[in-house]
């Protein structure tokens, strides 16, 4: 056996480097793309339509469009490229608070382990673009009458690059 093994591994070693030059494929992807999500509805305000977008793409015109085909353009769009969310414990930018302690400065030599007062500290991202517009309701009434027919263009991109325009059904009308 002793014999063998020296003359079977140099033998093997380019196999195995080879096995190990694939597609790459799943490395190379990166994170999975965002699913796109667009909600509308009706808010706080019985007049007016909130929409929400999750893209890849930030959302930069919505309109709400009549059956005749009139458009009611949005009044406000905010888009929020790859928000974060913090949560945790903030004691870090004290190192003389924890929770044994408190603010107590003197507290803090007394602790015999020093991983008592750590800060637990979380981060998280979208890698997506979070997206919300304000549509006013030209004519309450009629809206009320016929919502089932108005319809909501939304257009995401920015030019030069790639643009998409989407409908989306009008939310039906809160109760009265």
């Amino acid at each position: 056996m002793r014999r063998v093994l020296p003359v079977i591994l140099p033998l093997l070693l380019p196999l195995v480097l080879l096995a190990g030059c694939g597609s790459g494929d799943a490395l190379r992807s990166g994170p999975p793309t965002p699913v796109a999500q667009v909600r509308a509805s009706f808010g706080g305000l019985t007049d007016t339509i909130e929409i929400g977008a999750v893209d890849r793409l930030a959302l930069r015109e919505a309109a709400l469009v009549a059956p005749d085909g009139t458009a009611t353009i949005a009044s406000a769009i905010n888009v929020a490229a790859a928000p974060r969310h913090a949560t945790g414990q903030w004691a870090v930018g004290n190192p003389w608070q924890d929770p044994l302690t408190g603010g107590n400065a003197l507290g803090m030599p007394g602790l015999q382990q020093a991983q008592l007062g750590a800060a637990l500290q979380s981060q998280e991202q979208l890698l997506a673009m979070v997206s919300s517009a304000e549509i006013a309701l030209p004519d309450p009434v009629v809206y009320r009458r016929e919502w089932a027919k108005y319809r909501i263009r939304l257009t995401f991109g920015t030019p030069p690059g790639e643009i998409e325009t989407r409908e989306i059904a009008a939310p039906a009308p809160p109760p009265r």
